[in-house]
């Protein structure tokens, strides 16, 4: 009795400290992912002149040049750090805080993002990722516990079209071979990316006035909590901007599934911050 006892207490602390201390495999991943990345890209010069942005769409250069890309130091990938996230699930599923963290990479279309936060009380960590073109999701409970793991061309698809939808926060991205840009009118702009034999698309808005306003796109899957899945409408809203090192950037994400029961969304994050990386 008093062995089985102790076998329990130890156990117990075991699990405490386990969920206590900051070591996670899953971001440790994340961490060596980013290391390869960075190691893989060769390092860029110079800035970004108009000559070399004067072919693209009308409003895509006047939002280069009303946030003050133009005459900027260009950047191999940038850092973008969220915190207290609003995210949820499902429409039925309430709102709960988490912190995001990914960093996009230029020369080749790769993104790593990591989440952690908590669902009633267990560490919850996820890890999204684009690497050689192969798409990934992974939900890890207890930072040990894979809850889903998907891959596959759907998700190939959807995670190249989110780099897409970010391109132009990082816009050495938009003048790369992998994208290809048509202009709508004054303030639309469609842009496709093709790589590694995957292609996605969407539509870019602007302001008139030069900021971008938002991303739509119907390249991605929706996976309802039953495990249906629907080809839907995706957004992305860009808000609130500020100026920092001379840019004016959004310090407001939101991303919204298009369900037929309504508009959800179901990522909102504000003040977060753009680091760029040469």
């Amino acid at each position: 009795m008093l062995t089985g006892l102790f076998l329990l207490a130890f156990i117990v602390v075991a699990v405490v400290v386990y969920f206590v201390i900051p070591y996670s495999p899953l971001k440790a991943k994340f961490n060596r992912d980013i290391k390869e990345c960075i190691e893989r890209s060769s390092q860029v010069t110079g800035v970004l002149a108009y000559k070399e942005v004067e072919d693209l769409p009308t409003p895509v250069k006047r939002y280069l040049e009303t946030c003050g890309y133009i005459g900027k130091p260009k950047s191999s990938h940038m850092k973008i750090s969220f915190k207290d996230v609003d995210f949820r699930l499902s429409r039925e599923k309430p709102m709960i805080k988490m912190d995001y963290s990914q960093v996009n990479f230029v020369q080749e279309p790769d993104r790593v993002a990591f989440i952690d936060t908590r669902m009633y009380g267990i560490p919850f960590q996820g890890y999204d990722s684009l690497l050689d073109g192969a798409g990934g999701m992974k939900g890890v409970l207890a930072k040990g516990i894979t809850l889903f793991n998907e891959t596959g061309g759907e998700m190939d698809q959807a995670c190249l079209v989110t780099f897409l939808s970010e391109s132009l926060l990082i816009p050495d991205a938009a003048l790369q071979d992998y994208m290809t840009w048509k202009e709508v009118d004054k303030t639309h702009a469609k842009a496709i990316i093709t790589y590694e034999g995957i292609e996605a698309s969407g539509l870019f808005t602007f302001s008139e006035t030069g900021e971008l306003l938002s991303f739509s796109t119907d390249d991605r899957t929706y996976t309802s909590m039953n495990g249906e899945r629907q080809q839907v409408k995706w957004t992305a809203l860009f808000s609130d901007y500020q100026t920092k090192d001379g840019r004016k950037q959004p310090s407001r994400l939101q991303a919204i599934w298009h369900v037929p029961e309504g508009d959800m969304i179901y990522f909102d994050g504000r003040d977060f911050r753009i680091d760029r990386l040469m």
